[in-house]
């Protein structure tokens, strides 16, 4: 996923969540409704959200030191678990919040043609910042379903700007729903329903970003198809014969890492081995771009001592599967 996509989508959101956030505000001073009230700080929410995952990807591109050498780039992740964090403090707690008090003591809403004006604005809205999101993750999406892409996408950005214009719309939805029910049946308790649906639903989306940027931030392998293009890359079927195990790691959305162990003919010289190495990492290189650091220690397969179970390639806890990669290891 390129960076500039990403930052499009969030500078999209923050647009329209500002203006929503103001809109909103007004329309609850106004009116007094608890949904609106609920609305604009989910939308203020929404809009430090997008702050953060810019700052975080700003961070994010600062040079390697000797502290940190392999760079910065987990940054984005860690930022994008802080989003997962306020919208459930302060949007989906709040909410809740005003839901139970509104039910608890509820009452009429005045001049429902603001929340009900600005319901519709914000929803026109959202509705431009979920397409600006939709579209710029379909330039990477490829063939996955929108589940597969929020659960396999290594890069922050886009995942949680969907899942939150998904939200806002699914929450603004609730709001009028709640406005609507309060307005044409005279009781406010409905107003305080919807803003309690919309608590509910806000906490809900910042579990599911939470679990997915703490898997980025422990550290994730590559993708399945990129294992597979630095896997065919390494081997060149002369001095290098096989893979005997590898792992990869992210350190970053467009940086990984990766590391093998690779057979060598027993017959070549070290420069020979030397010139065999740096062309694989070139292979590896032009194959998938993001590998930026790669590490290749050479060895001598031994076709009895891995029958026999002895392989130095043999990875903890599994045997080696015939092509040297670790069983079920999938990198």
């Amino acid at each position: 996923m390129s960076a500039s996509g990403g930052t499009k989508a969030i500078v999209a959101a923050l647009a329209a969540n500002l203006a929503i956030a103001v809109a909103k505000f007004v329309a609850f001073l106004f009116s007094g409704s608890s949904s609106m009230l609920a609305e604009s700080v989910h939308s203020l929410a929404d809009s430090g959200n997008q702050g953060l995952l810019l700052l975080g990807g700003k961070k994010a591109k600062r040079e390697a030191t000797p502290q940190h050498p392999f760079g910065y780039g987990r940054e984005r992740y860690i930022y994008a678990f802080l989003v997962s964090i306020v919208l459930f403090s302060v949007g989906g707690m709040f909410a809740i919040y005003e839901g139970y008090e509104k039910i608890k003591d509820p009452h009429e809403i005045e001049a429902w043609y603001w929340p009900v004006g600005v319901l519709v604005f914000a929803i026109i809205a959202e509705g431009f910042s979920f397409r600006t999101a939709i579209a710029e993750s379909n330039q990477t999406r490829g063939k996955l379903t929108w589940t597969q892409f929020v659960r396999r996408a290594k890069a922050p950005e886009l995942p949680v700007v969907l899942l939150e214009d998904l939200g806002a719309l699914v929450g603004l939805i609730l709001a009028l729903g709640g406005v609507g029910l309060a307005l044409g049946t005279g009781n406010g308790v409905w107003d305080g329903i919807g803003t309690l649906c919309i608590g509910i639903l806000l906490i809900v989306i910042a579990i599911v970003l939470a679990a997915e940027t703490k898997s980025l931030l422990l550290g994730e392998a590559a993708g399945i198809e990129d294992v597979e293009k630095i896997h065919a890359s390494v081997v060149d079927g002369d001095t290098v014969t096989r893979v005997i195990h590898m792992r990869t790691l992210h350190l970053g959305p467009e940086e990984l890492l990766v590391a093998a162990k690779i057979a060598v003919r027993a017959e070549e010289s070290a420069a020979e081995v030397a010139d065999a190495i740096n062309a694989a990492e070139n292979r590896i290189r032009e194959a998938v771009p993001i590998a930026r650091v790669i590490y290749l220690e050479p060895d001598i397969y031994d076709e009895a001592a891995a029958a026999a179970g002895s392989n130095p390639g043999k990875a903890p806890g599994g045997p080696a599967s015939p092509d040297g990669v670790p069983a079920g290891s999938g990198h």
